[in-house]
């Protein structure tokens, strides 16, 4: 049995990972700030620990991940969001945690980053989006630099549809979308395999059991 602690664990990612951890017979522990969403957290099958990332220490967070086998980030200020908490909680929180992890001797870490992170944006990129992909792609690059076991999926566009088990998975695809619980599946496929460890891949629906992309792409 694996114990995986989900920083952003209240997110509709964050959620998925927690269920399937649960059914397929893990461990997992949410970070969340409040009690409610701790509430939502142990429904799904999880425990909870109630943590701001934008007030906590290193050392409180690592508090968190004690006795984890792999901490998954997925944290993200979401929509309606400004510029600052971009950088606060996308990029911010994500170097909270890999500081934390090191702290927990919590050496495997998978980072939910955002497809074409390290692509250039046109000049007509608004504000606050131009704030989040700096943010996906500074946190991306702080975990690269750290000297935990990393694996960083940068997915295309989410949705809620019923996830399929299919996707394409490699260091760079074609733009597209994928269900929020294939994600969830990836994640779980990537923590089994550690091959996967020090891979950056982008993640869309594709023809490929999760199993199989992974498997291949880790070669």
């Amino acid at each position: 049995m694996t114990r995986v602690a989900v920083v952003g664990a209240h997110g509709q990612v964050g959620q998925r990972i927690l269920n399937q951890l649960y059914v397929e017979g893990h461990e997992g522990v949410g970070l969340v700030r409040n009690a409610d969403q701790g509430e939502d957290i142990v429904r799904l099958g999880g425990d909870a620990a109630l943590l701001d990332l934008e007030q906590a220490t290193p050392e409180e967070l690592a508090s968190a991940f004690e006795g984890a086998d792999a901490v998954v980030f997925t944290a993200g200020a979401g929509a309606g969001s400004g510029a600052d908490r971009k950088r606060t909680v996308d990029y911010g929180a994500s170097v909270l945690s890999i500081e934390a992890a090191g702290l927990a001797g919590v050496r495997r870490f998978v980072q939910i980053s955002a497809w074409g992170a390290d692509d250039p944006l046109g000049e007509d990129a608004d504000e606050v989006w131009t704030a989040y992909v700096a943010a996906k792609r500074d946190a991306d690059a702080a975990l690269r630099e750290s000297d935990l076991d990393w694996t960083i999926l940068r997915p295309g566009g989410l949705t809620n549809d019923p996830g399929t088990g299919l996707i394409e998975l490699a260091p760079r695809t074609e733009r597209g979308s994928i269900p929020r619980e294939d994600v969830a599946a990836t994640v779980l496929a990537v923590l089994a395999e550690p091959a996967s460890i020090g891979s950056t891949w982008e993640l869309v629906s594709g023809p490929t059991p999760i199993a199989d992309a992974v498997a291949r792409a880790a070669v």
